[in-house]
């Protein structure tokens, strides 16, 4: 029988990935302070979106999860907010269609401002200060006193959270989420692409379909659905002290939500099944997410799951792979037979940007091409092995940036400087992102055909 559970049950067991403060009571007066302060979110919608991920376990549903690497303060914009919503709209009509299922929509954004870290230290020429571990603890710029845990940074990352979600919550209700609207958007992406004619079938066929709707007098006068959407937050619960004060008990049900947003993931490098992290997430009843690297065997996936997950709900738990191009096939067929064989109920997600980070002209970059083999090697794996590719987690931005290789574009090495903005790791500008929809939509086509093929046949 598991111990009992409470929002402070992680403090006394081992952790990882946590920054050394210099004024422990100053933290405490910060998490006391947060504490007082209304939820981000509310456990109603995060019930609302485990329920849609309860669809996608079962084979009815797609998770498009995508956004920053790093949220930062001094970008936040709402240009900037406006410009990923928009992109990740035009990503989702893409893979709807494709799909011919509903697309679960859930961003990387409104608290995603915490980065594990490699090394503990970083080093310029003779200098060497603490890494960066996200604007929510300390500042990029490369000096010693920027360089220092401050916890007054948390009280920060709160406000602009609550920022981001009010623009969210008015985009994605307030009619910028309109369909026509969003399909005309991606028809300007299409004919602007240097790879335009390779996504013009589907795009027509998206039309045609627009067409014969407003036909039929379905458009968003009269079906409001169409002019709204559903959006959901979600990040990596890294920093357990404000994660902490930010969980609350649920009126209606008297269980324990963290609202610091919808849907909370756990990383690859804290995901030790008795340490902090686990420990934190198993008492909250958020859907959540477990990133599973090379390192992670069967065994010890199942342990993970048990206690993560122990009751088996539908729509818990999402397991974001991430292996590298090269390595899907050596890890994730094991993984997925030792769930089937013990009857667990899981979401699978394609992470296919962290375990693809190379070095060229001096930054760090993903390849487009090794994303994509990534990606459909996921695919590959799991029509091989008769289970649901549910979805895709990436590290992307709305705007025009020059930071991952590749792409219709074909983006160079050399190109690299010119606009390299991330505050962390590179992500996929807005043209790459909606690239890598069109290029998975043909998976889930043949996804769909499969399973129609399947029904035909026992039927």
């Amino acid at each position: 029988m598991a111990e009992k559970w409470t929002p402070d049950s992680w403090r006394s067991l081992p952790i990882l990935q946590v920054p050394d403060y210099p004024d422990q009571e100053a933290v405490a007066a910060v998490e006391q302070r947060l504490s007082t302060y209304p939820p981000l979110v509310f456990a109603g919608e995060a019930r609302a979106l485990k329920r849609q991920l309860a669809n996608v376990a079962a084979g009815n549903a797609f998770l498009l999860q995508g956004g920053d690497c790093a949220e930062s303060f001094a970008e936040h914009h709402p240009d900037h907010i406006r410009d990923f919503f928009r992109a990740f709209l035009q990503m989702a009509v893409v893979l709807t269609y494709a799909a011919s299922q509903p697309v679960v929509k859930v961003g990387r954004i409104a608290g995603q401002f915490a980065k594990p870290r490699s090394s503990s230290v970083e080093k310029k020429d003779d200098i060497e200060l603490p890494s960066y571990r996200g604007d929510i603890i300390n500042d990029i710029a490369f000096s010693e006193e920027g360089r220092i845990p401050d916890p007054n940074r948390q009280a920060m990352a709160y406000r602009q959270s609550a920022a981001t979600l009010n623009l969210l919550r008015a985009f994605s209700q307030g009619g910028f989420a309109n369909l026509d609207q969003v399909h005309q958007w991606m028809l300007g992406f299409i004919t602007d692409s240097p790879q335009g004619h390779r996504y013009k079938e589907l795009a027509d066929r998206i039309t045609e379909a627009l067409a014969f709707m407003r036909a039929c007098g379905v458009d968003a006068t009269s079906v409001p659905q169409l002019n709204s959407t559903d959006f959901f937050t979600s990040h990596e619960a890294l920093l357990l002290g404000y994660e902490e004060a930010l969980t609350r008990v649920d009126s209606t049900s008297g269980d324990w939500y963290a609202t610091s947003g919808h849907m909370l993931w756990i990383g690859d490098r804290t995901r030790q099944p008795d340490h902090a992290h686990v420990e934190f997430f198993r008492g909250i009843k958020n859907p959540i997410g477990l990133k599973c690297g090379p390192s992670l065997t069967p065994d010890g996936l199942i342990e993970l799951i048990d206690k993560l997950n122990p009751e088996n709900e539908a729509g818990r738990l999402t397991l974001i792979c991430r292996f590298g191009a090269d390595k899907v096939f050596d890890h994730l067929p094991q993984l997925i037979r030792a769930v089937e064989r013990e009857g667990r109920t899981v979401v699978w997600s394609c992470d296919p940007m962290h375990g693809n980070t190379i070095t060229a002209g001096g930054y760090k970059t993903r390849p487009f091409e090794r994303i994509l083999k990534e990606v459909e090697a996921f695919f590959a794996v799991h029509r091989a092995e008769g289970t649901h590719a549910g979805g895709i987690h990436i590290e992307m931005t709305g705007r025009d940036v020059t930071e991952c290789t590749g792409g219709a574009h074909a983006l160079t090495a050399e190109q690299l400087g010119d606009r390299y903005h991330t505050h962390c790791d590179p992500r996929l500008n807005a043209n790459q992102a909606l690239e890598l929809a069109f290029l998975i939509a043909e998976n889930l086509k043949k996804e769909r055909d499969g399973r129609t093929m399947k029904q035909a046949v026992n039927g």
